[in-house]
């Protein structure tokens, strides 16, 4: 998860009741097999006193900054988003690297072609 970020600031009251996401966010960070997939993402806690709710933001390794209320979005939410975006990131940076476009625009009329070794899907099939 930490492979598609540069920095991750969890901000929260350590009296406020609801911690849970930032603490479980902040398990997730530290663990050994986040912090070896990329060792120079920086990893802040911020302990507040006021009544802040609590908050991580996250900027990602191309500079898109997110920030997430933690209080109603649960910690597992927010890793499959960065795992989400993080895979986008990977595919747009292949396609750069190979000279093409981003984003790839497909055409209209190739999205309805058949191609060789598929077969055109029968009426019935098409409903179910």
């Amino acid at each position: 998860m930490l492979k598609f970020l540069s920095k991750v600031k969890i901000e929260f009251n350590a009296l406020d009741t609801r911690l849970a996401s930032c603490m479980e966010f902040l398990a997730q960070c530290n663990a050994r097999k986040a912090k070896e997939s990329n060792p120079a993402c920086q990893v802040l806690v911020k302990r507040r006193t006021d009544d802040h709710p609590p908050q991580i933001t996250v900027t990602f390794v191309n500079g898109v900054e997110e920030v997430f209320d933690a209080t109603s979005t649960p910690a597992q939410t927010i890793r499959t988003m960065i795992l989400d975006k993080g895979q986008m990131l990977e595919t747009e940076q292949m396609f750069r690297d190979s000279g093409e476009k981003w984003p790839v625009l497909i055409p209209e009329e190739e999205l309805h072609q058949s191609f060789p070794g598929t077969k055109p899907r029968k009426a019935e099939e098409k409903k179910q």
